[in-house]
């Protein structure tokens, strides 16, 4: 491995943000938060009790589950 330089994994944490909840069961605000893996899979975890854990192959399936059309949105708390 001469020459090549590592990069270490990048993680990249985010918030859920939730503007309207047309199932009435999150809640509006921050519902979420998770973390980007390096590979792009997504776990997120809610606040709201009793809690769950949940896992996505990526960003985009995991907003086809939760983004609700557009009425939540992720706020990345690290940089790209």
């Amino acid at each position: 491995m001469t020459g090549q330089k590592k990069t270490a994994p990048r993680l990249r944490r985010f918030y859920l943000l939730r503007h309207n909840d047309p199932t009435g069961v999150s809640g509006t605000g921050i519902v979420a938060e998770g973390v980007r893996y390096s590979n792009g899979t997504v776990s997120l975890q809610w606040l709201r009790e009793p809690g769950a854990l949940s896992v996505f192959a990526s960003v985009g399936d995991m907003l086809s589950v939760h983004g609700h059309g557009g009425s939540t949105e992720i706020q990345w708390m690290d940089g790209e």
